[in-house]
């Protein structure tokens, strides 16, 4: 396996004269010059990202990465630990929310266990990179140590570099791990230096009562573990989550094979802070998919400057945003390849 220092030296920024030049080519399309909006930076984008003026249609995969959350315990969630171990066989058996919309989409759906607090048998389907069953309690001790940490990260690489290796040519995020809003709050409170109350939401569906005792635990846990803003890999560790960790890592290995990563919501925009604070360059590799209602969300895509694609409202995670995200940036790619230049279709440019 690739160390994560390795990792991060084989980010490098896009050549950005790609981007120039694919605008060119969108400008000499039959429609009139910028009117199909975002669509054609998404084209431009997913250009200088791969390095290819006429790229194909790229297949797509989305990892939704499962782990448990000792923080869980303490009354932050609607929904007991057992749902994320459900959840987990719901996906391998085709009926859930990211099946439904990965189907759509024409993408797979790669199911990740890297921390769920039970053992589950072989299947189709899922991959077994269990770190620990679950994560400490983070209220009580650190989520868990650096090297867990770590190990962690580098799994998501390793199975970024997989999947590219395998033809992958556009990576989704997705997640399923009860009690990781508390986690990604925690991390997004610490990584943009907002109030915990100002980014921590409701997750599942809690009462305010249940709320407020999320935001007291959160920062009761920073004041007793104060991890380092400046130290990713700390506050990883320390109030993170397993799943986060993974998607961390899948983001930085995609940006190392120069693939775009279309994340989806709160988790995964969490995960998106520590990969880009590991390594800035990152950051031009990401796509967001759509704005979260979760409350931090909107924070953290400031930080990120990242502007999400579309607004509908939607909290569920596994991967369900970054699915339609995912829907638009291969739209857009075949806007650039398979549209007419006006020369090519014998139609007669604007005068003026």
């Amino acid at each position: 396996m690739i160390s994560l220092s390795e990792t991060l030296a084989r980010i490098h920024s896009p050549d950005r004269g790609l981007l120039t030049r694919a605008q060119e080519r969108l400008d000499r399309l039959t429609k009139p010059q910028g009117s199909l909006g975002r669509l054609e930076e998404l084209a431009a984008q997913y250009s200088m990202i791969t390095g290819e003026l006429k790229p194909a249609a790229p297949r797509g995969a989305v990892f939704t990465f499962a782990a448990d959350h000792g923080v869980a315990m303490e009354g932050v969630s609607a929904y007991p630990r057992e749902v994320t171990r459900q959840m987990v066989l719901n996906f391998l058996r085709g009926g859930a929310g990211v099946n439904v919309l990965a189907r759509h989409a024409g993408a797979e759906v790669r199911v990740v266990d890297i921390g769920v607090a039970y053992d589950f048998e072989v299947a189709p389907g899922l991959i077994h990179k269990k770190i620990m069953p679950g994560t400490n309690n983070f209220l009580l001790g650190p989520a868990m140590s650096r090297e867990q940490a770590e190990r962690a990260v580098l799994v998501g690489a390793e199975l970024a570099t997989e999947a590219v290796e395998g033809g992958i040519g556009l990576i989704g995020t997705g997640d399923m791990g009860i009690g990781n809003t508390t986690a990604s709050s925690a991390i997004t409170a610490v990584m943009t230096g907002r109030p915990v109350a100002d980014v921590t939401g409701r997750g599942t569906g809690i009462d305010e009562a249940a709320h407020a005792r999320k935001v007291a635990v959160i920062e009761q846990a920073l004041a007793r573990h104060r991890p380092n803003r400046m130290d990713a890999m700390d506050v990883l560790s320390k109030v993170g989550g397993l799943e986060i960790a993974g998607l961390a890592g899948l983001m930085l290995g995609a940006a190392a094979a120069r693939v775009p990563v279309v994340l989806d919501g709160f988790i995964a925009g969490a995960a998106a802070l520590i990969a880009v604070a590991l390594q800035p360059r990152c950051r031009e590799y990401l796509i967001a998919s759509h704005r979260s209602v979760e409350r931090g969300h909107q924070a953290l895509l400031d930080h990120l400057h990242l502007t999400p694609l579309l607004d509908l409202d939607l909290r569920l995670g596994e991967g369900t945003g970054a699915c339609l995200g995912m829907s638009l940036v291969v739209a857009a790619v075949k806007i650039m390849t398979e549209m007419a230049t006006f020369g090519e279709a014998g139609v007669s440019e604007r005068d003026m």
